[in-house]
């Protein structure tokens, strides 16, 4: 089983943490970008870098990801693919997603992309803090601990 990140957007804080689990917790890990990324300081860790293009990192993840793997993704619809390959999701906000929770996500984000496109809602996602770091650190810990 590995970790398959979504390393395009993924915060800081979220590559640090996966950093430190992969050489404490000896997990394999594969951070997916369509731009240039550092090597992390971890053997078990590879960087793939995919040509530029919407969504070739997240079909390169969804085309690969295997039953049991873990996908980080803040891409609703990368996380529908990769639970459909019976992938579980963790979003870098630490929000778990799995077969009843990512179709009602995806209608979520289908729904604000609507109101976005007419004007009726604009911003962002809220800012990555401190309660997201350690919401995303404790369903990463219960991945990899469920796995061991």
């Amino acid at each position: 089983m590995r970790v398959w990140l979504d390393a395009d957007a993924a915060p800081g804080a979220v590559k640090e943490i996966l950093v430190r689990a992969s050489l404490k917790r000896d997990v394999e890990m594969v951070f997916v970008a369509n731009h240039w990324i550092p090597q992390p300081k971890s053997f078990r860790i590879s960087v793939v870098t995919v040509s530029s293009g919407a969504d070739v990192a997240d079909d390169y993840i969804a085309e690969r990801c295997e039953e049991g793997d873990l996908v980080i993704t803040a891409d609703i619809p990368l996380a529908a693919r990769a639970v459909d390959r019976g992938a579980f999701v963790v979003t870098p906000h630490g929000r778990e997603l799995d077969e009843a929770t990512v179709r009602e996500a995806l209608s979520i984000r289908d729904f604000n992309e609507e109101l976005r496109e007419v004007g009726v809602m604009t911003g962002g996602p809220p800012p990555y803090g401190p309660q997201q770091k350690q919401a995303f650190a404790n369903a990463l810990d219960r991945w990899i601990t469920r796995r061991g």
